[in-house]
């Protein structure tokens, strides 16, 4: 990899793109069907004895037909293309070798950019200002890297990683020796293809020592809006995101209306030029083409995206001709070229799924690593992958965001071991939904994980253990593969284990990666050496100090980066004891994430609450953890002594057995515990006689409760996930008895219809489960839709139901831009009915400021289920809605400037205007004033009377959980009485 590197004159191709949107050519093989040739047009005289058949094979003809190739690049040039593709797009030697033509690969494809190349240089001569390009077409190859074509052996793989990777960069390179301005990857469907493909492209200008630029095109092969490896359009993108592009689009399968929000899309989250040439709409047998678009119905559908800000670079794909591209061209002309967003730098990971971090702490599944898990070994040297897998289901099941795959054994081949195992997880998509994160300490096993992995993972790990050049051209490697890296404080003097040395060796590695190796601070993941303590050893006992320090010191000084862990080491020396060993990880969690710490690898599965902690063993853990006092360890190996017996500690747990059934609803709720639920929820309907009381009272009760925790880090986003089953348990059992109820009591009238759905990009459902539930028992008609819902989904069942009301849900930040997004497509589309907003995340000022806006009908933020059949019955009611709707819209308003007040408040200004702004003092001649007393003041005879009228009592309700706006509370038709209540109390 050179340190320097030229670019090609075709890089200009950027100031064009920032003047206008260019227009890329229609379909090549639509144009050859026209010419209706014969297997002889195909073979000429070069082919004329070539044993395999060879029509169809339309690479071929830039040696045995180069006329009509021509004739075809000069027809969408005249129709107004700037940018052509040459006639490549299978001429790898993969693709070819089913003609028997691969050693002419390289042949064909530097005929096809010569073709390209002289209709470009003979539209050129006569109009010589407009430039033209030449993209070599770059095909996704016949085979795939990501799925089996053996349904009875899914792990199995017809090419390898290298002979994809080589495919490529002898296609690439005949390309660019045969005169191509730039480089097209294009339909794209399965990523870790395009992945090699990118990956050889870098090989190549480093060979040749300069770049052209690159276009990268994927495909959404079916309404489910995934490419068919499975990916969402996000995902797609963060899997390539490292690769230095010049644009990123989507092209083929769907024709423009199907198309639509996965270009809408990918306009927003692309930092990058976009690109669209969709199909001229879906297959159709009955249309001359074979596609039903015509240049007229296709170009005004294009013209809408570029009036919406969406593209850069626009074309068609399979259906098209040069008739489609002009009408095209003529559609655009004139309008504006996206404007490339400003998108702040994050760490995004992905597998068939995007993940972000910053939503909350990422937990990393430990227990596919055959070095830290004895089962998953044992599964693994026994040769039974389907337990692995199953090992696998249970971590993401159990709620890690990503998977640490680790297969480190010296009795099976490691890298044979890995390739294997990720591709059968491939074949999983509740598995493959999360990243991996590839964990080794061999560097060719790391690469044959990295090979293995078509979204965006992370390497485990890399350090300067064997000096700068190993590290930095690891690095390299892993930047060039798409990955994030976790680098251990480990150097050539060994592993950091003072907070000092974590500090020197962190700062050194980040210095290195970011100024000489170029790799983004938010892709460095830290890990500072999590080491045992509790051993007895003096110098271990301030080890889990040290760890958070230098944890506190690494956020605020290496901007960007992530700090990560090995929970499971701290503990270590209490193995076999899972009550402390349990307690020890969650109360250093606790520590930890209050110090920064981002991502942990831990036991998803199995982490018990801070708050749930004994109050005895959580002293006894902190000070060991906290080196609190020099006889801590001591009193924690006693104390475990006394609960090492699992049965006296099984006992102990189960006294909570004895409390009561509200209690014991909450506590189950909280741990997670399903064991007891239905003899619970049981004795609770008995003791409160309906079903729905019992939802509404003791349920909900604990579901606040684990909210609360959640809300204060003392639970972790899988702890809330075991709490949700926990839930939907219990109201499981209820759901026949309010069924009975409802079929005992006399049919009434449904009161209305509303669609639910947790909007796409999100798989939390309990409050939205919740909701239905209640809305249900008032006699709501409810369509549950599920979770990762796509808006167009939505969309279809409200008309289909004819709903009188939707409901989006979500409980992750990103949610809250979908939920704008739907917003945004319910008024284009013409809905008018009430949008209800719900989720953790969600609030009333967000809803006002940020998603009614686009919404002309009323949108509504509902708190809780508690407060969802007023809201729901109050938008159905045609005498309620009116003053409902105004008084609704009023409050928005309100929120609404006080937002944008508050934010012209904020407005900060470049650090350069501020300082061009400040106030010239001369400190020895400018009259400063003096404070009239100096250290502190008591007021004592301080009248509270005085006081009162300056307390804002919104904090004081919500310390209650009375949610609401002083004095607005008080006219609450659900809080307000009881508000009014607390605040006359707290006047006495």
């Amino acid at each position: 990899m050179p340190d320097s590197i030229s670019y090609s004159d075709a890089f200009d191709i950027v100031d064009l793109l920032a003047q206008r949107i260019l227009i890329l050519d229609g379909a090549m093989g639509t144009m050859i069907q026209r010419f209706k040739l014969q297997e002889e047009d195909y073979r000429g005289e070069l082919f004329r004895d070539h044993a395999q058949l060879l029509k169809n094979n339309n690479d071929v003809l830039c040696l045995t037909r180069p006329e009509i190739i021509r004739q075809i690049h000069l027809e969408y040039l005249e129709a107004g293309a700037d940018i052509i593709e040459t006639n490549t797009f299978n001429a790898t030697v993969i693709a070819q070798e089913d003609f028997g033509l691969q050693s002419f690969v390289p042949e064909i494809n530097r005929a096809a950019a010569g073709l390209a190349k002289e209709a470009v240089r003979d539209v050129m001569s006569r109009e010589p200002d407009r430039r033209r390009y030449v993209a070599g077409s770059i095909g996704p190859l016949n085979r795939t890297l990501s799925i089996s074509r053996d349904v009875n052996d899914p792990g199995k793989r017809e090419v390898t990683w290298a002979q994809v990777k080589n495919a490529y960069f002898e296609q690439a390179r005949a390309l660019i020796e045969g005169g191509a301005d730039l480089l097209l990857v294009e339909t794209t469907f399965d990523t870790l293809n395009l992945k090699a493909a990118l990956f050889a492209i870098e090989e190549l200008f480093d060979e040749l020592g300069f770049r052209v630029p690159v276009m990268a095109s994927g495909t959404i092969t079916d309404a489910s809006g995934r490419t068919l490896t499975g990916q969402t359009t996000e995902a797609f993108w963060i899997s390539i995101s490292h690769a230095p592009l010049l644009s990123v689009g989507l092209n083929c399968a769907l024709g423009p209306k199907e198309l639509r929000p996965y270009i809408e899309e990918l306009a927003r989250i692309s930092p990058i030029y976009v690109s669209c040439y969709p199909n001229a709409g879906l297959p159709d047998p009955l249309s001359p083409t074979g596609f039903p678009e015509t240049p007229e119905s296709l170009a005004p559908q294009l013209r809408e995206w570029a009036e919406l800000g969406w593209l850069n670079i626009v074309g068609g794909c399979c259906g098209t001709t040069p008739a489609h591209i002009a009408m095209i061209a003529k559609a655009v002309a004139g309008l504006p070229p996206r404007q490339l967003p400003k998108i702040e730098p994050k760490t995004q990971l992905s597998g068939l799924e995007p993940y972000t971090f910053g939503i909350g702490f990422t937990m990393v599944g430990e227990r596919t690593n055959i070095t830290g898990s004895p089962k998953f070994s044992k599964l693994i040297l026994s040769g039974d992958f389907d337990g692995a897998l199953a090992v696998a289901r249970q971590q993401v099941e159990g709620g890690a965001n990503v998977i640490d795959v680790n297969m480190d054994e010296g009795m099976i081949d490691s890298e044979a071991s890995m390739r294997k195992f990720l591709n059968l997880i491939a074949a999983e998509p509740d598995i493959a939904r999360v990243p991996v994160m590839v964990d080794s300490s061999k560097w060719s096993v790391l690469e044959a994980g990295l090979q293995s992995v078509q979204g965006k993972g992370i390497v485990n790990s890399i350090s300067l253990k064997e000096g700068e050049e190993k590290f930095r051209a690891q690095a390299r490697l892993i930047r060039r593969y798409g990955a994030a890296a976790v680098v251990m404080a480990f150097d050539e003097s060994g592993q950091a284990d003072t907070c000092e040395r974590k500090i020197a060796i962190c700062s050194r590695a980040y210095r290195i990666l970011t100024e000489e190796v170029g790799f983004p601070a938010q892709d460095i993941i830290f890990d500072p050496n999590i080491l045992t303590v509790g051993t007895g050893i003096e110098e271990h006992a301030n080890y889990a100090v040290n760890f958070l320090e230098a944890t506190r010191w690494i956020k605020q000084h290496l901007r960007s980066c992530l700090v990560s862990g090995g929970v499971s080491n701290i503990s270590f020396s209490f193995r076999g004891n899972n009550v402390v060993r349990e307690a020890m990880h969650a109360a250093f969690l606790y520590h930890a994430i209050k110090a920064g710490l981002d991502m942990g690898i831990v036991n998803a599965g199995q982490l018990a609450v801070y708050e749930e902690i004994p109050p005895e063993l959580l002293e006894l853990v902190e000070d060991v953890l906290l080196n609190r006092r020099q006889d801590a360890t001591e009193r924690l190996v006693d104390y475990a002594d006394r609960v090492k017996n699992s049965a006296k500690a099984q006992v102990k747990d189960e006294a909570w057995r004895s409390a009561s059934v509200e209690e014991r609803l909450s506590h189950a709720l909280i741990k997670g515990i399903v064991d007891y639920i239905d003899t619970d929820t049981a004795e609770a309907l008995e003791k409160y006689g309906k079903p729905l009381a019992v939802i509404e009272g003791p349920l909900m009760s604990g579901m606040s409760v684990v909210g609360d925790l959640f809300g204060a880090g003392k639970m972790f986003l899988p702890q809330v996930v075991k709490s949700a089953r926990v839930m939907k348990k219990s109201v499981a059992y209820l759901l026949p008895f309010m069924e009975a109820e409802r079929a005992g009591s006399p049919q009434k009238r449904s009161q209305g219809k509303i669609v639910l759905a947790t909007v796409k990009g999100d798989v939390h459902d309990i409050g939205k489960n919740i909701v239905g539930v209640v809305l249900a028992c008032n006699n709501f008609e409810v369509k549950d839709l599920g979770v990762m819902v796509p808006a167009e989904k939505i969309f279809e069942a409200a008309k289909a139901e004819q709903a009188d009301l939707i409901g989006l849900s979500g409980l992750i930040t990103p949610s809250l831009d979908e939920m704008a997004h739907v917003a945004q497509e319910m008024e284009r589309l013409g809905f008018s009915v009430p949008l209800l907003i719900g989720g953790a995340t969600t609030s009333k000022a967000h809803t006002a400021v940020k998603i009614a806006p686009h919404y002309t009908g009323p949108t509504v933020h509902v708190l809780d289920a508690s407060r969802a059949v007023n809201v729901v019955g109050s938008l159905v009611s045609q005498e309620r809605r009116p003053s409902f709707v105004e008084k609704n819209q009023q409050e928005q308003e309100s929120l609404r400037d006080e937002f944008h007040r508050r934010s012209a408040d904020k407005r900060l200004l470049p650090i350069e205007e501020a300082r061009a702004r400040r106030t010239p003092i001369d400190w020895e001649t400018s009259p400063i004033d003096k404070p009239s007393f100096m250290g502190r003041r008591v007021i004592a005879n301080q009248s509270l009377d005085e006081l009162v009228p300056y307390i804002d009592w919104s904090p004081f309700f919500h310390t209650w959980e009375l949610r609401g706006r002083f004095p607005k509370i008080f006219d609450d038709p659900q809080v307000g009485e009881q508000a009014r209540q607390l605040y006359e109390d707290a006047q006495k």
